[in-house]
């Protein structure tokens, strides 16, 4: 890094809001994928001015440039590859407004979900992605990655739940796209194609997220099978009815083993799989219609259905959720972690097939997620410091994603792409669409200062 470059951006965010020593910087060098690399220096804007500045001096200088919100993320994203500048948006973390009338709030990159969610609540609205990092995730992570979570089954992702951005594109040209309406068709959806391009054709400065009234009841109910097949079943035969659930979550019986001492509800020790389903709505219609969800999940190898009878019950049912991925880390700290997705209808194939390949390759696979939505996150337990494991492993996951798009599905529901599935996507991507989304970065991104390397893989 030259001493030009770096006083050009002391210049624009002064001494206080810029690092540069090694070990400080390292700490900005990772994301949840557990790779790591070394910036070459982390600036920390707060303007809409600031980033656009600090592009146009990556431009001059020819430095790879890579927005980080809070590292959460699982795919390699943000990891600084070529002696790369992080640019952190941390400290741009203002709730711009809060428009109850019009159910919607303006914020900027670095809030988080937690505190737009506790800022919507106190008008009686949410916003509905949630993902479940969402106490420390921010807003521009959300929105770079698509990030949805389990309520994404009844609300939609980020793309159906924000208005409009302001952005500044790889060239250092300010821009707005999107509406402070539910409605807007004047030219071309930028909004759409920015969220979830992860940093590597825009970064996010402001964002308009729609929001929603917080419904005034909510149940939660635990169903138990006795095969993962009968599980699988019973999530179609709940989607293809009226009744929409707010989240309905798969578990395995890999994933119960592995949770259930981390759990404070009592998990059965004889069930093949179970499903967490979240029914919101109004008070005076829950009940018909958790009744209604009760009997589309009795399907042959159901085993029982249970109603959560307090909030401290349904609290205890949702930190067993989030306690799997905690606790996969903790037995498997380098495992393969997959997110993909396939129509409803189709989750049965999948996880009939998912066993026949853990058999095939002696990989025992973990399979839990957002089933409403066809989005099971799949996990190899294997050790990556095993080169012929690794080896095998390879030719697991190569069949796992044969067979995602086999099913009509596709290879990330909500993780994105990054470095971890770089490599894959021309299994789901033909040469003509990568050559036109090549086409694209180029013109918001003409000399691939943005987050180089990440996304898309390269022109043959």
């Amino acid at each position: 890094m030259s001493q030009a470059f770096l006083n050009q951006l002391k210049k624009i965010v002064s001494d206080k809001n810029i690092l540069t020593d090694s070990s400080e910087c390292l700490t900005y060098g990772y994301d949840n994928s557990r790779r790591h690399a070394q910036p070459i220096a982390v600036v920390f804007p707060h303007t809409e001015k600031h980033v656009q500045q600090i592009i146009n001096a990556c431009n001059k200088h020819n430095i790879s440039l890579i927005a980080r919100g809070r590292g959460t993320g699982t795919t390699g994203a943000t990891v600084p590859l070529n002696n790369a500048v992080i640019i952190s948006f941390e400290r741009m973390n203002e709730i711009i407004n809060m428009d109850a009338d019009n159910r919607c709030i303006d914020v900027q990159p670095g809030v988080t979900n937690l505190e737009v969610q506790q800022c919507a609540e106190k008008h009686g609205l949410f916003w509905a992605p949630d993902p479940t990092s969402a106490a420390f995730c921010s807003v521009g992570g959300n929105l770079a990655y698509n990030s949805a979570g389990p309520r994404a089954v009844k609300y939609g992702t980020c793309r159906e739940n924000t208005l409009g951005l302001h952005a500044v594109t790889g060239n250092g040209e300010i821009i707005k796209c999107g509406t402070h309406t539910t409605k807007g068709v004047v030219g071309y959806d930028l909004t759409r194609l920015i969220i979830g391009s992860e940093g590597n054709l825009a970064l996010i400065t402001q964002a308009t997220l729609k929001l929603l009234p917080l419904p005034t009841a909510k149940h939660t109910l635990k169903a138990t099978y006795n095969s993962v097949d009968a599980a699988a079943r019973a999530v179609a035969n709940i989607m293809s009815q009226a009744v929409t659930p707010c989240a309905l979550e798969f578990m395995d019986k890999n994933a119960l083993d592995m949770v259930r001492d981390y759990s404070t509800t009592p998990l059965p020790t004889n069930a093949a799989a179970m499903l967490m389903i979240e029914v919101d709505g109004h008070s005076e219609t829950i009940l018909q219609d958790s009744k209604i969800i009760i009997a589309a999940s009795k399907v042959d190898g159901h085993m029982e259905t249970q109603l959560a009878k307090t909030k401290e019950e349904a609290a205890a049912l949702w930190q067993t959720r989030k306690a799997l991925s905690p606790s996969l880390r903790k037995i498997a700290p380098k495992k393969i972690n997959e997110d993909v997705v396939v129509p409803v209808s189709n989750i049965p194939a999948l996880i009939n097939e998912l066993d026949k390949l853990s058999q095939k390759y002696n990989i025992k696979i973990v399979n839990f997620g957002h089933a409403g939505n066809g989005n099971i996150h799949v996990n190899l337990l294997v050790n990556p410091d095993d080169k012929t494991e690794m080896q095998t492993a390879e030719k697991c996951l190569n069949d796992v994603f044969d067979l995602v798009l086999n099913l009509q599905g596709s290879l990330s529901g909500e993780h994105g792409v990054g470095l971890e599935k770089r490599n894959y996507i021309a299994k789901e991507l033909g040469a003509t669409e990568i050559n036109l989304m090549h086409q694209i970065k180029q013109v918001f991104d003409k000399n691939n200062i943005l987050n180089p390397g990440k996304t898309l893989p390269p022109l043959k």
